[in-house]
């Protein structure tokens, strides 16, 4: 079955302290819709964009560590969850609900599959 990964984006100085009692039981309870339904492979959320550190190849062969996201952008992965859907409409259909659960917006992408050997 294929994966598709439902990616929460939240605005650049997101505050995650904004977070009501009843937005945390409407992500809970998708995470349990999705449990029972035999779609959630994983969940996680993630700490604030500014927390992150990026890596960079460098000519030669180094690396360079800088303190933040890789890109600067107005919006950042805040969580995500991996799903195993039939097709990219069924992944769809959970990405609305993440919509409505989590209150932002949210990005639906397959993974790519390669061909056993």
């Amino acid at each position: 079955m294929p994966q598709y990964l439902v990616a929460i984006h939240h605005p650049d100085g997101y505050d995650g302290s904004t977070e009501d009692e009843e937005m945390v039981r409407n992500i809970y309870a998708l995470n349990d819709e999705m449990e029972a339904a035999g779609a959630r492979f994983f969940a996680g959320g993630l700490q604030s964009a500014p927390r992150a550190k990026s890596l960079r190849k460098q000519p030669g062969g180094g690396v360079v560590i800088t303190d933040g996201p890789y890109l600067e952008t107005k919006e950042h992965i805040g969580g995500f969850w991996i799903l195993n859907a039939a097709n990219m409409d069924e992944a769809v259909a959970w990405g609305r609900k993440a919509v409505v659960a989590c209150r932002s917006s949210v990005e639906v992408r397959e993974f790519l599959t390669r061909p056993t050997k």
